[in-house]
């Protein structure tokens, strides 16, 4: 049964949105009568709708936590039997947001019409990237969609975990940072001033550091806030630059030769595409296509453009092992096991078993630069703090031995 997106008003004069299943618009509008309501507008969830309803909700897409719970929802109706328009009219119903609403309902629209659900989701290319598709489309022609979508449920909240973990070990470094950063230039620029501007009537010779704090103190009072705009359009001009092919490629080529950065970018890629390519071949997807998927989840230019050369070669007869070893970016434990994969005809194994065991490194590497990170900025802020007393009390204690 097609899905229309109507609005409508109460009795009381009172907007009332959402989506509605009805045979048609006339069908759907004589329910909304039937509630009370008023009909505004009803349009189908398909075609020229759809694209009214993207503009309407821009700026809103799928979260990645909401795309894991709908694909594992999903996978368990279908494994208990369920049809696939009964599946999402279920799932419709008890979206939370009003935008996973009006996305589910307007992809059952279009499996009721009669496409595929790949092809449905292809119309949400923003909620649905193209791996995501690959894979429903392989478990659609293979005939276990359940199973390609539990397996697509487990790899994105892997995923989202490993990412997590991540960005929960860089949180508190950077609360620390962001918090002394804001005591030093409070101490700069207001207490400094203050207690120091007691000396200033005086004949007394200001000492070396003294003298050094309060010309940075005025600096900071007097430039502080160029400095502050010189960083915003410098990183705005970053972003800009960093757009441009050869100078992101420059960029992420350099990056991968920091010390601790480069091995960090370079396990979560590795992880990221041979997990992906794990379950793109373990799904039946073709190499070559699982290939040029894993390779656009890579953040990561230089890798990217390695996995499209690798991609090349194999078209041309070389193994994958061989091809990703040509330009040596690759970890050489993830070519060890693909070459082990490729000859015991056990790829997608070898391939998972490489990604679990790049996100183990990457997460205990990312703890041991957490756990360097922390002791070296409270040191610092106290380094910086004691500078800054030390500037304040030594005209005390010079006074004081003139008095005695």
């Amino acid at each position: 049964m097609p899905a229309f997106r109507y609005e409508a008003a109460d009795a009381a004069g009172k907007s009332d949105k959402g989506v509605l299943d009805a045979d048609s618009a006339k069908a759907a509008r004589s329910l909304l009568r039937q509630r009370g309501l008023t009909p505004i507008s009803v349009e189908p969830l398909t075609g020229q709708a759809q694209a009214t309803r993207t503009r309407r909700h821009f700026g809103q897409r799928l979260s990645t936590r909401e795309q894991a719970l709908l694909t594992r929802q999903l996978a368990s109706l279908i494994t208990a039997g369920l049809p696939l328009d009964e599946a999402l009219a279920a799932l419709a119903d008890q979206a939370e947001r009003p935008y996973v609403h009006e996305l589910l309902a307007a992809i059952r629209a279009e499996v009721v019409g009669g496409n595929a659900l790949s092809a449905a989701l292809a119309q949400h290319p923003r909620d649905f990237p193209d791996i995501y598709r690959a894979l429903v489309s392989a478990g659609e022609h293979s005939g276990h969609l359940g199973l390609v979508l539990t397996r697509l449920a487990d790899y994105i909240e892997s995923r989202n975990a490993l990412t997590g973990k991540i960005m929960l070990a860089f949180t508190y470094p950077a609360i620390v940072t962001v918090v002394a950063c804001a005591i030093v230039i409070f101490l700069l620029s207001y207490v400094v001033p203050q207690v120091v501007s007691v000396f200033a009537n005086t004949k007394q010779q200001l000492p070396t550091l003294t003298v050094v704090m309060l010309a940075l103190s005025d600096f900071v009072r007097g430039w502080g806030w160029l400095v502050a705009a010189l960083l915003i359009a410098g990183t705005w001009l970053a972003r800009r630059m960093l757009r441009q092919p050869a100078a992101r490629r420059a960029w992420d080529g350099w990056l991968l030769t920091v010390p601790l950065a480069g091995r960090l970018i370079r396990g979560y890629n590795t992880a990221r595409f041979a997990s992906t390519l794990a379950i793109l071949t373990s799904a039946g997807v073709p190499i070559l296509r699982g290939l040029q998927a894993a390779g656009e989840t890579l953040s990561n230019t230089v890798l990217r453009e390695n996995v499209e050369d690798a991609t090349a070669r194999v078209r041309e007869g070389t193994s994958l092992a061989r091809a990703l070893a040509a330009q040596n970016q690759f970890p050489p434990v993830l070519v060890h096991l693909i070459r082990s994969g490729e000859a015991t005809g056990n790829l997608p194994d070898m391939l998972d078993r490489a990604a679990q065991g790049e996100a183990a490194e990457l997460e205990r590497r990312t703890l041991f630069l957490t756990g360097l990170l922390e002791p070296a900025l409270i040191l610092t802020m106290g380094l910086v703090v004691l500078l800054i007393v030390l500037a304040v009390l030594m005209p005390i204690i010079e006074i004081n031995q003139m008095v005695r």
